[in-house]
């Protein structure tokens, strides 16, 4: 399974093992990470997973949707170029070892 790595505000880092096919958000609440809130329960309609990817994986993730965009323009924190929500991301064998920080607020 996919290793990731989840980096609260604070800098506390989780490794966890995904399967493939799960969401980063999904990852997060099944291991207890801070910071995600995951409101919706991964449909797409309240940014409460905005999560920051690091750079060297932003080329391997799909690209964004118009909603994703969309919700990530009402985001509570920070909008950055590697801003995504993490419903919308899921785990691939390609991410195997992706970085995932997450904002001071959801």
């Amino acid at each position: 399974m996919p290793q990731i790595t989840y980096i609260e505000n604070n800098g506390t880092e989780h490794q966890v093992e995904l399967p493939l096919g799960a969401t980063l958000m999904e990852g997060a609440v099944q291991n207890d990470i801070k910071g995600i809130v995951a409101e919706c329960g991964g449909s797409c309609m309240c940014a409460t997973c905005h999560v920051y990817i690091d750079d060297k994986f932003l080329d391997l993730l799909p690209e964004m949707e118009e909603e994703e965009d969309e919700m990530l323009d009402g985001a509570n924190a920070e909008r950055r170029e590697n801003s995504r929500l993490g419903c919308q991301v899921r785990i691939s064998k390609q991410l195997d070892g992706i970085i995932v920080r997450i904002p001071e607020k959801q």
